[in-house]
């Protein structure tokens, strides 16, 4: 090679690189698309291709493609997908990395047809694309005539790929943090929605539950057995609405830091009990085992609230005929005293894709009714006693949550949850 074709080489890279630097990474497809344009004038090539493995169809798609008559004659005809499976050099790439060069495509033995016939492509260069580490891709120059790319041409895609392996990062990035706060601004919108709903639902209740006891004790005075049992289940569901409504007026008040806990010397072991006798069924047994007495230092009304949270948890995942345990023990850890509760059900366990975020606010799974709230709230209410809520799930054998609190209380300056 001549000085000046190196150095013109040298130049047609440097140009190339400090055009692909320019290119903003506000959307990856509008990215791929400039980039593949760059590409395209810079090697006189008929079509370049930007292709991206998607793993869910094990398919290599064409998310850039230059804006050339070739690169749209590709699209028209379907050919901007190639299935990993159905081979020709593209998939060859992609799967062992090792870059193509040919200037006679047709033939090249497994070369898809459609290149072939159908867009006439003769000579092609390509090389794999890799993305944060990791092949994700392959870049691809097709022309129409034969021995039209030269060996200086593989070189210098292979070059440019490490630029576009880059700017293709850079544009997820982009895209996974508008995604994030896109979902973050509709989060924040439903929770200040639904906390004002939740204020003005609980002055209706007030009114509601003093008219649903004056006609108890109407139809109790008047011997209306029938009645007095609707009425009775007619306030236990609005008892049901009551607790809904104070969950979600609680994840207000722990998203504005007003959540505070008073700690005093309390009995876990009774309240366990009383918790079972009060959400046990005739179809779900709740059993408690463990110590007849275990005093710990906690906020009674909110370690009742997470109790039964996660007993009602554990009782809407259980199957008919099956029980609940709630097991009490205690361990020195760290020259620190703490209790477990663990609430063990005989469900078909927590979903794998669902561990990561069963604690999160508004996450529910499979067919779970509820809003999602009551494990969140459990585990805000573990973490201002200074414990902890975890859970284990292995497949098939169903979940044990355990609630782990310091026996001698929160530290001495309460959590604001």
């Amino acid at each position: 090679m001549s000085v000046m074709e190196a150095s013109s080489r040298e130049g047609r890279l440097v140009a190339t690189l400090e055009r692909l630097l320019e290119l903003p990474a506000a959307d990856l497809r509008q990215s791929l698309n400039q980039a593949s344009e760059l590409l395209a004038s810079a090697l006189g090539a008929d079509k370049i291709d930007v292709f991206l493995f998607d793993p869910t169809r094990k398919t290599l798609r064409a998310l850039g493609t230059s804006n050339t008559p070739l690169g749209r004659l590709q699209r028209s005809l379907g050919l901007d997908i190639h299935p990993v499976a159905n081979g020709g050099s593209i998939s060859g790439v992609f799967t062992t990395g090792d870059p193509h060069a040919t200037g006679h495509a047709d033939q090249v033995p497994g070369e898809l047809p459609g290149v072939v016939h159908d867009l006439g492509v003769r000579s092609h260069i390509a090389v794999a694309l890799v993305v944060d580490g990791e092949r994700r891709g392959v870049i691809s120059a097709q022309s129409a005539a034969p021995e039209f790319f030269s060996d200086e041409d593989l070189r210098f895609l292979g070059a440019v790929s490490h630029w576009i392996g880059a700017l293709t990062h850079r544009a997820e990035l982009v895209e996974q943090v508008a995604a994030a706060a896109l979902v973050q601004g509709r989060r924040q919108a439903a929770e200040e929605l639904i906390t004002v709903l939740a204020h003005d639902l609980r002055n209706y209740l007030s009114p509601l539950l003093s008219r649903l006891e004056l006609l108890h004790r109407r139809a109790e005075l008047e011997g209306r057995a029938d009645d007095v049992r609707d009425l009775d289940r007619a306030s236990d569901s609005v008892a049901q609405l009551g607790h809904l409504i104070s969950d979600l007026l609680d994840v207000g008040r722990l998203e504005q830091g007003l959540f505070e806990i008073v700690p005093m010397s309390m009995d876990l072991a009774a309240l366990a009990q009383d918790v079972a006798r009060m959400l046990g069924t005739s179809s779900v047994e709740v059993r408690v085992e463990g110590p007849p007495e275990l005093v710990v230092a906690a906020d009674r009304a909110r370690l009742r609230q997470a109790l039964e949270n996660l007993v009602s948890n554990a009782i809407k995942h259980s199957p008919a005929g099956k029980w609940v345990l709630v097991k009490l023990s205690g361990e020195l850890r760290a020259g620190m005293e703490y209790v477990y509760v663990d609430i063990i059900d005989h469900g078909a366990g927590v979903p794998p894709e669902l561990l990561p975020r069963i604690f999160d606010r508004f996450v529910t799974g499979g067919s779970a009714s509820g809003m999602g709230l009551g494990l969140y709230l459990a585990s805000r209410i573990a973490a201002a006693h200074g414990g902890s809520l975890t859970v284990s799930s292995p497949p098939g054998t169903g979940a044990t949550f355990r609630l782990s609190l310091p026996v001698s209380g929160p530290p001495d300056h309460p959590e604001k949850a």
